[in-house]
């Protein structure tokens, strides 16, 4: 009996040291992969990222800088699209109404295209029939935040406040999700694109744009007709700032202008990469 139990007492007590030695190798474990995820984590750059384009002759695609660009591609994102179709992306931001996006959206309407407008708080609480207008009018409400901050000053708690609360009071207006994002002044990083994504949200730059967004230095329907259409190519993304007198004066001549070199309007959810 007692070599019986003495066999049992061993035998339970080797149980015993495989167990906590199975517990110590799955806590081990656990230990790596945290900490795995957090250098993951920390791995991300914050250094912000000014956005820039390099403009080319003769309709070739302009460089958006490679290391950027690589950025935002393998974020998913939208910057330019493919190099052998000639389907455009027109994008309005919009900090604020100076007047004009109303006679911008009947233009839009009259020469069937749909564009992407994008929106602080301050456009949609001061303009809300305008956003809805857009929305009924099958186009696209992107996100540019609710304060128009730099991204990369602020931090992941900020940042979600910033794209979310606006998100949120757009949807419990309109009944509408939405799903892109514009970097306010053209900023960003490896963290606040990844933050983005986590959030749900495809973040969008451009490929094309000139110095439209100051009302007090309007060049002319002329000047604004030539900076987009002398600089047109494949895949380009559109930027025009809405409180801009010149974009609604000559957003039809672009319209044809772009069409009549063999352009044609897409929406962004037909983006082709």
């Amino acid at each position: 009996m007692e070599v019986k139990i003495r066999s049992e007492y061993v035998m339970l007590s080797m149980l015993s040291v495989v167990m906590v030695l199975f517990a110590v190798s799955i806590l081990h474990f656990q230990g790596d992969t945290v900490l795995a995820s957090s250098e993951t984590k920390t791995s991300l750059s914050n250094q912000k990222i000014g956005w820039g384009i390099k403009r080319e002759k003769d309709h070739k695609q302009p460089d958006l800088g490679s290391k950027n660009k690589a950025y935002i591609d393998e974020a998913n994102g939208i910057a330019m699209g493919n190099p052998e179709s000639k389907k455009i992306y027109l994008t309005f931001d919009e900090g604020y109404e100076a007047g004009y996006t109303d006679k911008i959206l009947e233009t839009l309407q009259k020469n069937q295209v749909k564009a992407t407008f994008f929106i602080t708080a301050h456009y949609l609480n001061s303009q809300p029939e305008l956003v809805k207008k857009m929305i009924d009018g099958g186009h696209i409400v992107g996100n540019h935040t609710v304060n128009h901050y730099s991204m990369p000053s602020l931090d992941d708690d900020k940042l979600r406040k910033e794209v979310m609360d606006l998100h949120q009071t757009v949807y419990e207006k309109f009944h509408y999700e939405m799903k892109y994002l514009r970097p306010p002044k053209g900023e960003y990083s490896q963290r606040t694109l990844a933050l983005t994504n986590s959030l749900g949200y495809r973040t969008v730059m451009w490929s094309l744009a000139y110095d439209d967004w100051n009302e007090k230095q309007q060049k002319g329907v002329e000047y604004a007709k030539s900076r987009v259409l002398d600089n047109l190519h494949a895949g380009a993304v559109i930027l025009l700032h809405g409180n801009s007198a010149d974009n609604c004066n000559a957003l039809e001549a672009i319209i044809q202008g772009a069409r009549e070199q063999g352009y044609e309007f897409k929406s962004l959810d037909e983006f082709e990469r």
